[in-house]
């Protein structure tokens, strides 16, 4: 990848994404230092076989927030990108793609995320779920602004705040990370190269 369009940031019901895991997988050195959970970048994309993709958007829950989510290659990069209105009428206020584990994942060896992501000038979340989170807005929670170029950004743990429950982040215990155009009227467009935990 060319350096000089990136950039590294460090901060203190649709379902269109399963048919694009490959079979690459980590040797063991390179899984000790980094662990890709997925890379649209490749051909094919990659997606960790633990882990699946899905898209929705406030109407869950109500709202009416519009998206499409989809593979796409923009600046000559491959990636999943999320574009739509995010608006607070009727209650919603959001977009999002997340990652689910199939189950509990221990990322405790790991200082963070990594992203490598395009937007459009715009603040976006990461919210991390765990086995602690129950209701539907107990989260751990950090933002990142993502410009017009494509950057790297890193997330360390310590970032993420808790939102709705007092239990510390037990990075032991993933269970999803969503990334979402959140809560303001706005025209989100996020691009998707790849997520990693780093360490």
């Amino acid at each position: 990848m060319n350096s000089t369009r990136r950039s590294i940031l460090t901060l203190a019901g649709l379902s269109p994404f399963g048919s694009l895991a490959g079979n690459r997988l980590l040797s063991e050195a390179a899984a000790s230092e980094r662990a890709i959970l997925s890379d649209f970048t490749a051909e094919p994309a990659y997606i960790r076989p633990d882990v699946n993709w899905r898209g929705f958007t406030d109407r869950v829950m109500g709202g009416v927030s519009n998206a499409e989510f989809g593979p796409a290659e923009i600046d000559g990069q491959r990636c999943m990108r999320m574009t739509g209105a995010v608006t607070r009428d009727s209650g919603g206020g959001f977009v999002q793609m997340a990652l689910y584990f199939d189950g509990p994942s221990d990322a405790s060896a790991y200082q963070g995320i990594e992203l490598l992501v395009r937007g459009n000038d715009e603040d976006y979340n990461v919210h991390v779920r765990t086995s602690d989170c129950g209701w539907h807005n107990e989260s751990y929670r950090a933002t990142f602004h993502a410009t017009s170029a494509w950057q790297t950004v890193r997330l360390p743990w310590l970032a993420f705040a808790p939102n709705g429950l007092s239990t510390p982040l037990d990075t032991a215990r993933l269970q999803r990370v969503g990334l979402l155009g959140w809560m303001r009227d706005f025209e989100a467009d996020l691009a998707l190269g790849q997520i990693t935990l780093y360490g």
